[in-house]
């Protein structure tokens, strides 16, 4: 009975050990909504070995696309609130709520806690060469001339160059066609031959249509000209104030993860972030970087929710 009782005090002490343990005490996971390749993947990745390095644990990957980001981000809606599992997401996180509502199977808002926006990205307004018009005063003014006529390419209806688009027509005041393929890169080929008229894009892929001339960019959606494409105006610059359909990349835990887990999650990644190398290298895939805290970030996230359930709202989109 004596041994009995030691071993059950000794196997308590060792579980109040390990709850006892600072975080991270083991690995930590970070949960991809999206299949392997695209830019919250690079972007995880490129982060992944110093932050694991400073951190002292191993992150472990996960791609678990599906559902418009869903499956990915109710894994972690649904996990312990310990940091242990995170989320890493683009926008499809900030606009689901307007495109789907009460269909959600999760409140995002109220689910989820930021850790910190990582980064952002400037999406620039892609002409084909044909459209007469060479900035963006003389594309709404022909718009303008013209309603019903121009039309505008996108990845598919809900996805962020369609919902770009419909920002870009309520603050000009114009009437342009939504022309919606199934994915970005069907949209940008037909861009390219001249099939549509316009798009949003990523600057990783359009960056070398524009140098050779193929494509004309007249405005970038973004709070300043981006490193990687410097010659091209923000739509502010080009006298179009409140076009901000940039791209952002953040980390989530699970809302009720404590502060002081989020605050050891936010300095390992924001060291990272700030690292000249890593910034050299995201800047060079058109990533501008924010790394705010984790107060900041959820303050912004939900700001930018709201934002684009109003735009989806106003545009009446619905998904098919």
């Amino acid at each position: 009975m004596r041994r009995l009782f030691l071993f059950a005090l000794s196997f308590g002490l060792l579980a109040f050990d390990l709850q006892a343990q600072p975080f991270p005490a083991r690995s930590v996971r970070i949960v991809i909504p999206y299949q392997p390749g695209g830019g919250t993947d690079i972007l995880v990745r490129i982060l992944t070995p110093e932050v694991s390095r400073t951190l002292g644990q191993q992150l472990v990957i996960e791609n678990k696309p599906g559902g418009a980001s869903q499956i990915g981000t109710q894994i972690v809606t649904d996990a312990a609130p310990d940091g242990y599992t995170i989320l890493a997401a683009d926008s499809a996180l900030l606009v689901n709520p307007g495109l789907f509502g009460s269909k959600l199977p999760y409140d995002t808002l109220k689910k989820l806690t930021g850790i910190t926006m990582m980064a952002s990205g400037p999406v620039p307004l892609l002409l084909h060469p044909s459209v007469p018009a060479t900035d963006l005063q003389a594309l709404v003014a022909l718009a303008k001339a013209k309603p019903g006529t121009l039309n505008f390419a996108s990845g598919g209806n809900g996805s962020a160059p369609h919902l770009a688009g419909e920002l870009f027509k309520q603050v000009a005041g114009i009437d342009i066609v939504h022309v919606p393929y199934k994915g970005t890169a069907p949209a940008l080929n037909d861009l390219m031959a001249g099939a549509v008229q316009m798009m949003f894009g990523g600057i990783s892929s359009s960056r070398q249509f524009v140098e050779q001339g193929k494509l004309r960019a007249v405005a970038m959606s973004a709070n300043k000209r981006s490193p990687a494409m410097p010659t091209v105006p923000t739509f502010a610059e080009a006298g179009l104030a409140g076009v901000n359909a940039e791209s952002y990349w953040g980390l989530y835990a699970p809302a009720g993860t404590p502060a002081d887990v989020l605050r050891v999650l936010n300095e390992h990644f924001v060291r990272a972030l700030k690292d000249p190398k890593i910034i050299a290298q995201l800047n060079e895939l058109g990533f501008e970087i924010i790394a705010n805290t984790p107060a900041e970030h959820t303050a912004q996230f939900a700001k930018l929710v709201a934002a684009w359930t109003q735009t989806i709202q106003k545009a009446g989109i619905k998904l098919e």
